[in-house]
C-alpha cells in the first residue's frame, strides 16, 4: 500500500515563526517522524506529512496541537514535544497546551510545570481544598509538586510556615540513639524533602527559613499536641502511618492552614498485620467538602520511560497474584 500523504496548512502570530516548531536543525520535526514512522517535508510555512494512514493522522494532530502552543508562546523543546505525545496518548481530558498553561512559582521567579493530565488535576486540587490526599506511584510529582505550591504560598504570604512531615518507620526505636539533634538523626529518612527544597528555595535560603522556624522538617512523632494556623503542612510517605496517626496528624489541623497527604499504597512498610491509615482514610473521609483525593498513575510518571513500565509490570503481577 503507497504511502498517503496530508499537507499542513500552519499559521502563526506575528511574534512567532515556524522555526520554534520545527527545532534547532530541524530535531523536532525528525523526533515526530521517528516517533510515528513517517516522512515530513517543509513547504515554506506548511507541512507534508507522509506515511500511514494512521501514523499521519496522530502525527498531524501533534503538529496542530504543538503549531498552537508556539503561538501561546510556550516553549517548545524535545521534553515538551514527549510531554505532549504522552498527553494526546492517554487520552487525558485536557489537551497539552492546557496543561503547560499553568505554572509554580518558586524561586527567583523559577517556574515549575505540570507535565501529565493528572499533574494539572492534582495543582489544581491544592489550590482549590483544604486538604488534599494524593495517591500514586513513584515518579509522579506527589511530593515534588505539593512542596513547589507550598514554596509558591510561602512567597506570596499566603502562609507563615511550611511544615513537612514524614513517618519514620525505618528508624524504629533505634532512632533515639543516633546521634546529633532531630534534624541530624531524621536527616537520612527526609532527604528527599531536603533535595526538593534546595531546588526551590536554594541550599542557604532554606537553612535561614529552617533557623527562623519558618520550615519545619519533622517526624510524624513529634506533631502529637501541635496545632497549626497559617501553615502549608505535607505529609509524605503517608502509606506508612496507622490509622491512629493519620488521625492525628489531620487533627493538628488550625485556622488559616492547608494539609496535602502524598502517599503510595502498594509500598507499605509496616508490618504485614498493621493497617495503613492512607488506605483506611478514603472510606471515612470521602464524602467530607473541603477534602479531595487525587488518584496519580503510572500514565503521570515523568522519571525515565522504564520507571512507567516497571510500575506497571509490578501491577499486573500483584493482580494476578489476587486473582
Amino acid at each position: 500500500m503507497s504511502p498517503v500523504k496530508h499537507k499542513i496548512n500552519l499559521e502563526f502570530t506575528s511574534n512567532h515563526s515556524i522555526s520554534e516548531l520545527l527545532g534547532d536543525r530541524d530535531e523536532l520535526i525528525k523526533f515526530i517522524e521517528r516517533k510515528y514512522n513517517v516522512e515530513i517535508f517543509i513547504l515554506g510555512d506548511d507541512l507534508e506529512i507522509s506515511g500511514k494512514t494512521k501514523n499521519v493522522k496522530e502525527a498531524t494532530g501533534l503538529i496542530k496541537e504543538l503549531a498552537f502552543q508556539v503561538n501561546l508562546g510556550q516553549q517548545i523543546n524535545k521534553e515538551k514535544v514527549s510531554d505532549s505525545i504522552k498527553i494526546m496518548e492517554n487520552k487525558s481530558e485536557l489537551k497539552p497546551h492546557q496543561v503547560f498553561s499553568d505554572s509554580i512559582i518558586v524561586n527567583s521567579g523559577k517556574k515549575i510545570k505540570p507535565r501529565t493530565g493528572g499533574q494539572k488535576k492534582y495543582i489544581d486540587s491544592i489550590r482549590r481544598n483544604t486538604i488534599v490526599f494524593s495517591i500514586g506511584p513513584a515518579g509522579t510529582g506527589k511530593t515534588y509538586l505539593a512542596l513547589a505550591t507550598a514554596v509558591e504560598a510561602l512567597k506570596e504570604d499566603r502562609i507563615g510556615r511550611i511544615i513537612l512531615v514524614k513517618p519514620v518507620v525505618e528508624a524504629g526505636e533505634k532512632l533515639g540513639f543516633l546521634p546529633g539533634d532531630i534534624y541530624d538523626k531524621v536527616n537520612p529518612y527526609l532527604r528527599p524533602l531536603y533535595d526538593a527544597l534546595y531546588e526551590m528555595l536554594d541550599i542557604e535560603k532554606f537553612q535561614q527559613y529552617r533557623d527562623m522556624g519558618i520550615i519545619e522538617v519533622v517526624p510524624l512523632a513529634y506533631m502529637r499536641g501541635r496545632t497549626l494556623n497559617d501553615s502549608f503542612i505535607l505529609l509524605d510517605e503517608a502509606q506508612n502511618t496507622s490509622p491512629e496517626q493519620m488521625k492525628m496528624f489531620l487533627t493538628r489541623l488550625g485556622f488559616g492552614s492547608k494539609m496535602v497527604i502524598t502517599g503510595d499504597i502498594t509500598q507499605v512498610d509496616l508490618p504485614s498485620d498493621r493497617q495503613s491509615g492512607l488506605i483506611l482514610v478514603k472510606n471515612i473521609l470521602d464524602k467530607i467538602e473541603g477534602v479531595e483525593f487525587v488518584n496519580l498513575t503510572s500514565k503521570d510518571i515523568v522519571r525515565h520511560e522504564l520507571v512507567q513500565r516497571i510500575v506497571d509490570a509490578y501491577k499486573e503481577f500483584d493482580d494476578r497474584i489476587k486473582k
